[in-house]
């Protein structure tokens, strides 16, 4: 029997090397991301995915220059909105006190808590200026977020950059080569055929 991972995170990595590769600089990289993050949404979706995690961008992040700043600060708010028609629940994590948060994303910040017909949508959430010190200093505000079946990461980096480390402590990390801009749905189903051998036992 097929198993479908409840809840996948997903690490789009690699729009900076492709901007590169493809004669751009480096921050026009990021809008080429948008339209694979909609397409794995719907291929999720069609698989029966219940939830999903989005990294935007992390704290640490901010350092990077002013340019670059504005332009994955731009691409997490048009994510957002891109969301919002697809028949899904929202929802953003991060430092929101910081100057780097995109302020436009505040009404999305708070989670969900009635039951009601909403509760039947895939919820997707995307983390936006977040920072794991930040999370943990601040009593795990990322605890109402359940634990993460499946890292899938693209760009071929194998670290997790501090995505949601309470949440991935058994998370099976499955690494994409390709770079994020070239998404390609087979990638997809590639990350869950392989999470199909891993042995899923939870420490038990």
């Amino acid at each position: 029997m097929f198993r479908i991972p409840k809840h996948i995170g997903i690490i789009p990595d690699g729009n900076r090397r492709w901007a590169k590769k493809s004669g751009l600089k480096k921050e026009e990289g990021y809008a080429f991301g948008l339209e694979p993050g909609l397409a794995l949404l719907r291929t999720a979706k069609k698989y029966g995915v219940r939830e999903l995690t989005y990294y935007g961008f992390t704290v640490d992040n901010c350092k990077r220059p002013r340019e670059q700043l504005k332009a994955f600060s731009r691409a997490c708010v048009e994510a957002v909105k891109l969301m919002e028609s697809e028949d899904v629940r929202p929802y953003v994590l991060g430092n929101t006190k910081s100057s780097c948060f995109p302020k436009e994303l505040i009404p999305y910040t708070e989670p969900e808590t009635s039951p009601g017909s909403d509760s039947d949508k895939m919820r997707v959430n995307l983390l936006v200026n977040y920072g794991w010190e930040w999370d943990m200093k601040h009593d795990w505000v990322s605890k109402m977020i359940p634990r993460v079946d499946l890292v899938i990461r693209w760009g071929g980096m194998c670290r997790l950059s501090g995505f949601l480390p309470l949440q991935t402590v058994y998370s099976d990390f499955c690494i994409i080569q390709e770079l994020w801009p070239d998404f390609k749905e087979e990638q997809f189903e590639y990350a869950l055929n392989w999470y199909q051998k891993q042995d899923v036992t939870l420490g038990g």
